[in-house]
């Protein structure tokens, strides 16, 4: 498909820099069909039924953006470097892969020391300024020391408004997160609280957990005329036997199942086989885009996307081209905050 089907014009004013107080204030807007209603994340349990599925993504996000040095060659001249570095994928113990700037500054072979007791090497240099990096560390060691010397690692299109503060390491966290291992927040989730989950409840919804290790491609823009050209960066996801049994007894029960963001959504799709989900642990590239199947959700709670994106491919997929276009235009037109700390959307599938 031709890429330009999913730009649209986004006032610079709708891009919400800070989340919304409380989380769960947020505004949220349904979209069922052709019709549009306006609503707040508190009053998502009113828009749901009893034996609804709602399947959130436990990931905890890293402080996975560092700052680096790489030192002044000893033969090459010039002088020390200073290396902005993004993790986006973890490869083992103690590599990973990240996106530098600026890259044209490294090679492989060189050093690029972050602390007094971090330091890595850069190996597989690609494009697009995405390198390996071999650490010193490994395992919780290394784990720690990024959370030592790192900071969360905010969208692009926040970090370039604004520093990156003391509030981001709450306001950039799910209140469920629990499994360390992402470079992004799967940002549906940051609206749930304490007061939500408990009225979640009386209402008879049920809540199943995975984990997707979210990576910052996802906020990669897609560089091609035509989707056929795209290359998604792999995630790695887990679901265990009860969280596959508890959505597989509720679809053979007729219940609807519901992905609290789009990697929750793509984990679960990425599972399906023969309208079941499969216990798990793997890699997936899914790239969701209109004429994909989906073989398990029925809906989507999930934040405002960036143009051209594949995550706003990836609503257009669920609930229609020509609908989510006049979504996000009611959207702009009724003050709903764009992106990671903004706004969100229930979905429903297009039937």
């Amino acid at each position: 498909m031709d890429v330009e089907l999913f730009n649209f014009d986004l006032p610079e004013s709708c891009i919400a820099l800070r989340p919304a107080v409380p989380r769960d204030s947020a505004k949220l807007l349904q979209v069922t069909g052709e019709k549009f209603t306006d609503h707040t994340v508190l009053g998502l349990p009113e828009l749901l039924r009893a034996g609804d599925v709602l399947v959130l993504n436990e990931t905890k996000v890293l402080r996975a953006c560092l700052t680096g040095v790489r030192p002044a060659r000893a033969h090459g001249g010039g002088s020390d470097v200073t290396i902005g570095i993004n993790l986006h994928k973890k490869l083992s113990p103690n590599e990973w892969r990240a996106f530098v700037r600026p890259a044209k500054r490294l090679k492989d072979g060189d050093i690029v020391k972050m602390s007094a007791a971090l330091s890595a090497e850069v190996f597989d240099k690609q494009n697009g300024g995405d390198i390996g990096l071999r650490f010193s560390l490994s395992g919780q060691e290394l784990e720690h020391e990024i959370e030592a010397c790192g900071v969360m690692p905010l969208p692009p299109y926040i970090a370039r408004k604004r520093d990156v503060d003391d509030s981001d390491n709450d306001d950039y966290q799910t209140v469920f997160a629990a499994e360390k291992g992402s470079v992004a927040a799967p940002t549906a989730g940051l609206h749930f609280t304490p007061e939500l989950f408990e009225k979640l409840g009386a209402q008879g919804v049920e809540i199943a957990r995975l984990t997707l290790h979210v990576g910052a491609g996802t906020f990669l823009p897609v560089s091609h005329d035509d989707t056929d050209d795209h290359k998604m960066h792999s995630e790695w996801f887990s679901i265990d036997e009860d969280t596959a049994a508890q959505i597989n007894t509720a679809k053979s029960e007729g219940r609807r199942i519901i992905a609290v963001g789009t990697t929750a959504l793509r984990a679960l799709e990425s599972s399906a086989s023969v309208g079941q989900v499969i216990a798990q642990n793997k890699d997936t590239d899914i790239f969701i885009t209109p004429g994909s199947d989906f073989a398990i959700v029925d809906g989507l709670l999930t934040n405002f996307h960036l143009p051209k994106s594949t995550l706003f491919m990836l609503v257009s997929a669920l609930a229609g081209l020509e609908t989510m276009q006049a979504a996000y235009q009611y959207a702009i037109d009724n003050n709903y905050r764009f992106y990671s700390y903004g706004d969100t959307s229930l979905l429903w599938k297009r039937i």
